[in-house]
């Protein structure tokens, strides 16, 4: 439970983090949203980079508030 609980807030902090990325970049240069990533491959793009890691972002803090210890 403990290693479920800290993977899914490191999932929850990189995704997050990652979706900001593509957010900021969105607003400087929308125009390379339909590109891809990185060069080296042509998948992902930086638009489904940016869906996959808010959803990951999401699912991951879902995850950490069920494993959360109740406080009596």
């Amino acid at each position: 439970m403990k290693l479920l609980r800290s993977l899914s807030l490191t999932l929850f902090v990189f995704g997050l983090l990652g979706w900001f990325y593509i957010v900021l970049n969105s607003e400087i240069h929308p125009q390379t949203l339909s590109l891809p990533l990185t060069h080296l491959l042509p998948f992902p793009r930086e638009d489904t980079f940016g869906t996959v890691c808010f959803f990951v972002s999401m699912i991951s803090f879902f995850l950490w508030n069920l494993t959360r210890e109740k406080k009596s």
